[in-house]
């Protein structure tokens, strides 16, 4: 099996489960402006993307009009939304092994870096992470983005093909295979998340993981 050095971390999905408190978001947002939806966990959709781009894609909105929604998102989820969320099973067993095994671990997520290091510090699991790394700007930074930058924190060089190729990618949607991809590293997909099989398989990850267990046993 290849080695790994150095192990990024998606966030929702991943890490942990934020559905409850999401979706309740976007029914706020989309019941605000007027969007119509069948019924709130057809909006389990948006757990993962960039919203700025997808509510663009999704409803023709312009950059201002998708930023303007993004506001109204948070003006529900920034106050109850973030901390109505579960973390996975196995997750604090999974982050220490791989720390004991001499890992660096980042975390690259598209959620804003504020409320990821909020999500971490709830559920105990900041002290696992070599650097954190979200979304900084309004428009949510792309995944490749926030990827490139949370392995150039920890000293890889994003020119060099060896260094690059000691590290991976744990996501569960494909916009983290397709992030890995733009950056050259391999990436990990799980099963247990958002994403669903039929997404997760044809996505190309470099690998696949069923539960959080896989995890450790397939990257130590």
């Amino acid at each position: 099996m290849k080695r790994y050095d150095v192990i990024a971390f998606d966030l929702d999905g991943t890490l942990s489960d934020p559905a409850k408190g999401l979706i309740q978001g976007f029914v706020y947002c989309f019941k605000k402006l007027g969007i119509p939806y069948e019924k709130p966990e057809d909006l389990r959709k948006y757990i993962g993307p960039s919203l700025y781009e997808e509510w663009q894609e999704d409803f023709g909105f312009t950059p201002d009009e998708a930023n303007a929604a993004i506001e109204i998102f948070r003006e529900y989820y920034n106050i109850y939304g973030w901390w109505d969320n579960e973390i996975y099973d196995g997750i604090h067993e999974m982050l220490d092994s791989l720390k004991r095994a001499g890992k660096k671990i980042v975390l690259a997520t598209s959620k804003p870096l504020d409320t990821a290091k909020k999500i971490l510090e709830l559920f105990g699991l900041t002290e696992y992470f070599d650097f954190i790394g979200g979304a900084t700007s309004h428009q949510n930074d792309q995944k490749w983005q926030v990827l490139n930058w949370s392995l150039r924190s920890v000293g890889v060089d994003l020119e060099d093909a060896d260094s690059l190729s000691k590290c991976i990618l744990v996501g569960d949607r494909k916009y983290d295979a397709e992030g890995a991809k733009i950056c050259g590293i391999d990436s990990l997909g799980v099963l247990y998340g958002h994403g669903t099989k039929e997404e997760i398989y044809a996505s190309g990850f470099t690998l696949y993981a069923d539960t959080v267990a896989d995890i450790s046993r397939i990257l130590i």
